[in-house]
C-alpha cells in the first residue's frame, strides 16, 4: 500500500478533520483518485490512519486558487509559502513548479491518536 507522510502537527489536523489536502512536489509515488493510502506521522515512521484519495490535480504554484487551499493550511504570504517548501524539497521549489494537489477522506478516523 502506498503512503503519504506528514509532520505531527499535521497529523492532529487530519485526525480532527481540519485537514483533508496535501500538497505534494516531485512525486514518485503516482498517487491517484480512488487509491487507499497509509498515513505516516514522519517523526515516528508510525501508521496513524488510513485514507482514500478522493481527488488528484496538477498545477504550477503560480497558478493555485482559494479552492485548491481547501482543506489545506494557508500561508501569509506566496514566499512563506515557497520558505516551506523548500523546508521539504529544497532550493528548487518556485513559482513555476508543479504541485499535487491531494484530496483525501479517512477510511478509519478513530484510529491511533496523534497526541
Amino acid at each position: 500500500m502506498k503512503s503519504l507522510k506528514f509532520r505531527k502537527k499535521l497529523a492532529k489536523k487530519i485526525m480532527s478533520g481540519e485537514k483533508t489536502t496535501t500538497f505534494r512536489l516531485f512525486d514518485d509515488k503516482n498517487i491517484v483518485e480512488g487509491e487507499e493510502v497509509e498515513l505516516i506521522i514522519w517523526e515516528e515512521n508510525k501508521v496513524f490512519t488510513n485514507a482514500k484519495i478522493t481527488k488528484v490535480m496538477e498545477k504550477p504554484f503560480s497558478d493555485l486558487t482559494e479552492e485548491d487551499f481547501k482543506g489545506h493550511e494557508k500561508y501569509s504570504s506566496d514566499e512563506e509559502m515557497y520558505n516551506s517548501f523548500k523546508e521539504y524539497y529544497g532550493d528548487k521549489v518556485n513559482s513555476n513548479t508543479i504541485v499535487k494537489i491531494i484530496r483525501f477522506s479517512l477510511t478509519n478516523p478513530t484510529s491511533i491518536p496523534t497526541s
